[in-house]
């Protein structure tokens, strides 16, 4: 009998840890902001949903807006910006460097990748992968590197 209750212990615990935490907090929404005509904006968005994330979609011509009043400068700014958690997100930021920005809560105006590097989410060619850095920019316009990838 007592070996009956060891195993059924061990089936337990084994089916117990392979099941999602139960409590686990979702994910915050994504607002982005993108211009309607970019496919690679539209790939963005497809990625950070893939990690889980809800996102909701605001078309625009013109992001700049966005990207000022969440202190972002012109200079780190990209094709889309998303906010999330009152962070700014700029360009083709990982979702997993979006989920450690959230886990850590710098004081911070958010991430941005500038420009569009290939490799970075949403701008994938092929399995080439140029390489980029994903900066973390401060409330007052400073960046320094939160996350590094390498060319492949």
């Amino acid at each position: 009998m007592k070996r009956r209750h060891f195993l059924g212990a061990v089936a337990a615990a084994a089916a117990a840890t392979s099941l999602p935490a139960l409590g686990a907090r979702p994910l915050p929404q994504v607002e982005v902001y993108k211009n309607p005509d970019c496919g690679c904006c539209g790939a963005w968005v497809d990625h950070l949903k893939a990690a889980g994330f809800p996102v909701k979609v605001h078309e625009t011509p013109d992001t700049s807006a966005v990207r000022k009043r969440h202190g972002i400068p012109d200079a780190f700014g990209s094709c889309h910006t998303g906010v999330v958690a009152g962070y700014a997100l700029e360009g083709h930021v990982p979702a997993a460097d979006v989920k450690r920005l959230l886990a850590t809560r710098p004081v911070a105006a958010g991430l941005s990748v500038p420009g569009m590097p290939v490799g970075s989410p949403g701008m994938e060619v092929g399995s080439r992968k140029d390489p980029y850095q994903v900066l973390l920019i401060d409330k007052a316009g400073r960046s320094s590197v939160f996350a590094s990838y390498p060319q492949s």
